[in-house]
């Protein structure tokens, strides 16, 4: 399945545009294994790109959850760190597809 999504927020103090596409497969033990790509756009237009994965469940409301890293290539100087680190994530989606995410550098 390939879903994608869009989204606002703020990444290192920096307000984002977000938006991504990732394709899920279900496992044979019913988890969900995804990889995904996307970029961020600041208020200024300077861009991060975003590659990543990682596993998850979905329950029978339709809700899903997931926890894996994602890698960035930026040149924002407030956002550069993060081209030397991995990006551990959560991300939910609810029943209406509305979703929300943290992200924690893995130094």
């Amino acid at each position: 399945m390939e879903t994608s999504f869009q989204a606002n927020g703020t990444l290192l103090g920096t307000n984002v545009k977000e938006t991504g596409t990732y394709c899920t497969v279900v496992r044979p033990d019913g988890t969900l294994y995804g990889e995904g790509q996307g970029v961020m756009i600041t208020k200024a237009g300077k861009m991060a790109t975003w590659t990543g994965h990682g596993v998850g469940t979905m329950k029978k409301d339709g809700t899903a959850s997931y926890r894996g890293a994602i890698y960035f290539q930026t040149t924002p100087p407030q956002l550069a760190r993060l081209n030397k680190v991995a990006v551990l994530f959560e991300y939910e989606v609810d029943a209406e597809g509305n979703t929300r995410s943290e992200y924690w550098e893995w130094k």
